[in-house]
């Protein structure tokens, strides 16, 4: 695994442990309590920071580039451990992607995403992105509901 590669890697993981460990410090109420209708919810946030990653890599996988709006919802994931094992299913796709990439120059490969053409690690570092704002906002509301 080449540098670039190992960095993806890297904050992958650390995405997926910041993740986990919001929905562990969490009370299970809260989770899913939202401050208004238009804000989403720390749960809501964690779980759409893991849909992003979950989406990506079961595209470059399988091709499949399905949001994973529908079976993320929290009438579905209902519980902390739900969230979780959800977390596990993701982590799981997310290796299988990272075997795929062998070398560095790996990521240099292009990828039909839905939106066009993309060089796996332009792709890669959106879905950071994406995830690590969902990330952000999650915890931003923890401090709020810590405050309260």
């Amino acid at each position: 695994m080449g540098h670039l590669t190992a960095w993806f890697d890297g904050e992958f993981r650390r995405l997926q442990s910041e993740c986990r460990e919001l929905i562990q410090a969490i009370e299970p109420p809260k989770m899913y309590q939202r401050s208004s209708a238009r804000e989403l919810s720390l749960g809501e946030h964690v779980v759409r920071s893991a849909g992003a990653v979950e989406q990506t890599f079961d595209g470059i996988t399988a091709n499949l580039w399905d949001d994973p709006f529908e079976w993320t919802l929290p009438e579905n994931l209902t519980t902390a451990e739900k969230v979780l094992e959800y977390f596990d299913e993701v982590e799981a796709t997310r290796q299988r992607g990272f075997e795929l990439f062998k070398n560095d120059e790996d990521l240099m490969k292009e990828v039909m995403t839905p939106s066009g053409k993309m060089h796996l690690a332009s792709l890669l570092l959106d879905t950071l992105v994406r995830a690590r704002h969902h990330l952000l906002s999650a915890e931003e509301i923890q401090k709020q509901i810590k405050v309260r």
